[in-house]
């Protein structure tokens, strides 16, 4: 299990503005927790292991923006304008919006290295029609890898880019999320300040993937961390999120020095969004980022 989150800096404000919402938790109890994700267009749903909701604060981290840093909460806002549209081609987006994002990650946490080797696009409209590669917005709160998963991903992803040269250094996961059109009201991100989670509130979860050719062997298997409530959690969000805008997330960091390693995040029903708005659309490109440090 990871160390319990650093608690050394002073917290957020409390007075900012803030909505109450129902966030979804795995539920109590001892046994293993699992998740099947099936492509959208078998019909299958995404099958979870049982879940609870809990009403949370969720604060509007825009006022505070700058105060706001990677290695400390496990999230930053950064503005930031892509000069890519189709994000609904598949083959598009890793052609010519992966080196951007490469390009962008790198500039933002002064990386020696950074690789995309995935993307999600969600929306619940097009996942609705059917339209390929588009999934629903996710509403279980969970980080996207674990302590053992971390460095078993962190291997394969080098190897498949050519990159063993890059082993021996420390490593991040950062997750690139921004919308696809805005401003996003009715399901945005929250995010969990990296230090109000604790080791016992993070469970690890077997995740299997399954494509669109074999609906009975999956695809790829890994391991995330579903997240148990506590009382202690610190939610954010930020609203009216707007295209031109980006999101680092952080799953995982290799360094054990108290900076955050663990950010868990989900998507939620907001409970303040006008009766008038564009249904969210989004795309998170996964990378991993490569430091100079040896580990």
């Amino acid at each position: 299990m990871p160390p319990a989150a650093s608690s050394n800096r002073a917290p957020l404000p409390h007075d900012l503005p803030a909505v109450e919402a129902e966030l979804t938790y795995l539920a109590p109890g001892d046994g293993p927790a699992q998740v099947l994700v099936f492509p959208p267009a078998s019909g299958r749903g995404t099958v979870r292991a049982a879940t609870v909701r809990r009403r949370m604060t969720i604060r509007d981290a825009r006022p505070v923006v700058d105060r706001l840093r990677l290695d400390e909460h496990g999230f930053e806002l950064r503005a930031h304008r892509s000069a890519f549209a189709d994000f609904y081609s598949e083959a598009a987006v890793r052609k010519r919006y992966y080196p951007e994002v490469e390009a962008a990650v790198q500039a933002m946490t002064g990386a020696a290295a950074v690789i995309v080797f995935d993307h999600n696009v969600r929306s619940a409209v097009r996942a609705a029609r059917g339209e390929p590669g588009v999934r629903t917005p996710v509403d279980s709160a969970h980080n996207d890898y674990t302590e053992q998963s971390g460095p078993k991903r962190k291997g394969e992803i080098l190897a498949a880019a050519g990159r063993a040269d890059l082993a021996g250094r420390h490593v991040a996961f950062v997750n690139l999320w921004r919308p696809i059109v805005g401003p996003v009201w009715d399901n945005p991100l929250a995010v969990c300040d990296a230090r109000s989670v604790a080791a016992a509130d993070l469970v690890p979860t077997d995740i299997h993937h399954f494509g669109e050719d074999d609906l009975e062997t999956p695809r790829h298997s890994g391991q995330i961390y579903s997240l148990r409530h506590a009382p202690a959690h610190r939610w954010y969000y930020f609203s009216a999120m707007r295209p031109d805008e980006a999101l680092l997330l952080k799953g995982y960091d290799s360094r054990t020095d108290g900076r955050a390693r663990f950010m868990p995040h989900t998507g939620f029903a907001n409970p303040a969004c006008p009766r008038e708005f564009v249904p969210r659309e989004s795309i998170e490109a996964r990378t991993l980022v490569v430091f100079d440090e040896p580990a």
